[in-house]
């Protein structure tokens, strides 16, 4: 019966898992296990499964949550951003730490469900944990979240580059000459410095 559970909510939409009613949940929930629950967790989403379990206070409460994103760097130097589908801003790939996941591990599925690119976790390259109040983001629908997020640094990957449901448009920039309109431009200027530090050691 759980399982079927499962697969019915795993079927359904990114909106219709958001309306899930906070009564439907605890039904759902009321006779899981540990692992049932992390399993329902991924399914839905660990932002938006914590924010259903808080009922009416979900978007009054301010979430700390855990992530990781990348800066995908091609042959010519340039750096991989997305359009944002929630505020229409440009933004580095990758997204929230779902239960149980490594960072490595959530930056190698980030990157795969939102831009189709194939990574490996040796060929990745720690630059930086940025958090504090520059990680703080408010979004359309209400949410205000403060994010403590590794910053990545790959240039090699494989796969055809395509966009996902939450990205309108992904297109690599030269370093000078970024939009203007940025969802992580306290994580581009942390990659500014490893980039220029990188440079001089190298000169």
């Amino acid at each position: 019966m759980k399982n079927n559970i499962l697969e019915k909510i795993r079927h359904l939409s990114n909106e219709e898992k958001r309306n899930i009613k906070h009564q439907e949940l605890i039904n759902i929930m009321q006779d899981m296990n540990v692992e049932e629950i992390i399993e329902l967790s991924k399914i839905i989403g660990y932002p938006v499964f914590a924010r259903l379990c808080m009922g009416e206070l979900n978007h009054k409460f301010v979430l700390l949550q855990d992530g990781a994103v990348a800066i995908i760097e091609n042959e010519k130097g340039e750096i991989l951003l997305q359009r944002r589908s929630d505020n229409n801003l440009w933004g580095i790939p990758g997204g929230c730490q779902e239960l149980g996941e490594s960072f490595e591990e959530t930056i190698i599925r980030e990157i795969k469900e939102e831009t189709n690119l194939d990574i490996e976790e040796k060929d990745l390259t720690l630059i930086d944990i940025v958090s504090g109040k520059s990680r703080m983001r408010k979004y359309p629908n209400g949410d205000v979240v403060i994010n403590n997020t590794p910053l990545y640094y790959i240039n090699k990957y494989s796969g055809e580059l395509k966009c996902d449901e939450e990205s309108k448009e992904m297109r690599f920039f030269d370093i000078n000459d970024l939009p203007k309109n940025q969802h992580d431009s306290d994580l581009i200027e942390v990659y500014k410095k490893y980039k220029y530090s990188n440079d001089i050691k190298n000169n």
